[in-house]
């Protein structure tokens, strides 16, 4: 699933086209995705200027002049394609529809955006923007790594007494909202921490150093486009690439890349998913 660089990316990318233009008309091909559609959503989206294009944790916010809000979550294997760019920042084009493009939203100017969904986990929904946070899914998030709630009093008072591994803590989305499993493995080993080890035994200094290292590993994601794991491409079409920067992800029983460290990557199932981490140097 998309992490939050990736859906970072897919918000940039789709900014130049949908953010001050207007969505002259919707199609909406089926009647759901992981959840039902709301009522009328084609309706309700044509002829509805972009106001501002933002993101919260993993999912994108086009806030529209109607004083609603389409929120959008790619899920699985969710893609935004822009085609037909009348600036030229994009693919011209149109393509020939395909069979797992769910919904296509025509803007005025002559682009076109597409939700291709094959795995249809994703999600789209309308609320009101005066109170969207208050919706279910934005509810109960905490705050955003690359913002300004989340700071190193936050993050020590949010972890001391917590007895879950630091790798769970990571994750808990009302901890801090986006963080998710690749991003989480690489943070923890730049800050030399095992996954496994609880934070209630982790010094408050050792917490706090973490602050800065996700926001760096956050940075350097979005900075390379974000990662091309599976299904995930930007909003162009184009690979991310910081995949190639791995240093502990999905490298199982390869050298660590700790300058001195003579250990070897290994991975253990922490809750149903894989953690990777150098023992010899992650503590």
């Amino acid at each position: 699933m998309p992490e939050l660089p990736e859906v970072e990316t897919v918000r940039r990318g789709l900014a130049p086209v949908m953010e001050g233009g207007t969505i002259a008309r919707a199609e909406v091909n089926r009647p759901d995705l992981r959840w039902p559609f709301p009522d009328r959503m084609a309706e309700r989206l044509a002829g509805q200027k972009v106001t501002a294009l933002r993101r919260r944790s993993k999912y994108i916010l086009a806030d529209l002049a109607s004083g609603e809000t389409l929120l959008i979550h790619l899920g699985m294997s969710g893609r935004m394609l822009i085609s037909g760019d009348a600036q030229g920042r994009f693919v011209h084009d149109h393509p020939a529809p395909e069979k797992h493009d769910h919904v296509v939203l025509h803007m005025a100017d002559g682009a076109r955006i597409t939700f291709n969904d094959p795995r249809r986990f994703g999600a789209m929904d309308l609320l009101p923007t005066d109170g969207a946070e208050a919706h279910p899914l934005l509810a109960v998030l905490g705050p955003e790594p690359l913002g300004n709630g989340f700071h190193e009093e936050y993050f020590v008072a949010a972890l001391k007494t917590r007895t879950m591994p630091a790798k769970s803590a990571l994750l808990d989305q009302r901890i801090v909202a986006g963080l998710g499993n690749i991003y989480v493995c690489e943070a923890l080993f730049r800050a030399g921490i095992s996954p496994k080890r609880r934070v209630n035994n982790l010094s408050s200094a050792r917490i706090a150093s973490l602050v800065p290292i996700i926001r760096d590993v956050l940075g350097d994601a979005i900075a390379a486009g974000g990662s091309s794991l599976r299904d995930f491409r930007q909003a162009d079409g184009e690979l991310g690439y910081f995949q190639h920067n791995f240093d502990v992800y999905d490298r199982e029983g390869q050298p660590c890349r700790r300058p001195g460290c003579d250990g070897i990557v290994a991975r253990v199932v922490q809750s149903g998913r894989s953690s990777f981490y150098c023992p010899r140097c992650q503590r």
